[in-house]
Formats: structure tokens, sequence, C-alpha cells
């Protein structure tokens, strides 16, 4: 393999995009004893951005609950941009899918822990995720999705 065909991949930037917190029913809501109920929801996207460069990045929703009351939402959009050269067509969605989200979630696991925390609240501390099986999900939703069979 020459110089020129060796597969490239590097992180060129790592970065916030988007970020919120929203404490609809404070200052009440610090009042309230129960344990909230958390729901966590994940995003994963990419787009091309010029020939070998693309950016990736992991949205994470977490919704904090005590009884009907929602405690906190916080949403946090966490991306990065990749140079990716040299790495069959075949091969982009697992690298992007899974590689591009494996560097990105520990970004933004701290992202989210820290404003919960700015916003007054106990840390959130997310679990780790395996991208692998989530990419494999969203392959066969696809698959079944178009009407094709995955054998």
């Amino acid at each position: 393999m020459t110089e020129e065909t060796k597969p490239v991949f590097t992180i060129e930037k790592i970065y916030v995009k988007d970020l919120s917190l929203e404490v609809p029913h404070a200052p009440g809501i610090f009042l309230e004893r129960d344990a909230p109920q958390v729901h966590v929801e994940l995003k994963m996207q990419h787009t091309r951005m010029d020939a070998d460069l693309y950016e990736a990045s992991v949205t994470v929703t977490v919704t904090a609950k005590v009884k009907e009351k929602i405690m906190f939402i916080v949403e946090a959009e966490q991306a990065g941009i990749f140079r990716i050269r040299h790495i069959p067509e075949t091969e982009m969605g697992p690298v992007l899918g899974i590689g591009c989200a494996n560097i990105l979630f520990p970004y933004v696991r701290e992202t989210v822990s820290d404003a919960v925390t700015r916003g007054g609240f106990p840390t959130v501390m997310l679990n780790p995720v395996n991208f692998e099986a989530l990419y494999q999900q969203q392959q066969q939703k696809a698959a079944t999705d178009s009407g094709a069979t995955i054998h």
C-alpha cells in the first residue's frame, strides 16, 4: 500500500454544536424530594462537507420528571469534523456511525453532566452506549422499512 492509498482518519475538530437546558418549573421543582424519572434519547447523524471531510454528531436529550412535572430537559449536540480518505464506500457507514460516535460520546456525556450540575441538579451520568449494536439496529430497520430481507 503506497502513501497515497493508505487509509486516513484524523480528527480535525471536536465541538459543542448545540446546548440547551430548560427548567420549566423552577424554583418550585427544587423543593421536590421524590427521585426523578430520567429518560434519555440518543441521535446520531453525519454529513459530507467536502471530498474527504465529514461532520458527525451525537445528540443526547435527557428529560427528568418528578411525578408529571418536568424537572429539567437538557439537550446537547456534540459534533466533530473528521478527515476520512481512502476508505471504501462500503465501510463509511460503520466508520461514521460507530467510530465517530464512539469518539464523540465521552464529550457529550461530560457536556450533559456539566449542564445539569450547573443547573443546580445532581450529576447525571450517562451509561456507556454500544454504538455498534445501535448501528446494526438502524441498518436492520432501514432494510425492513425498504422491504428488503436480511439474511
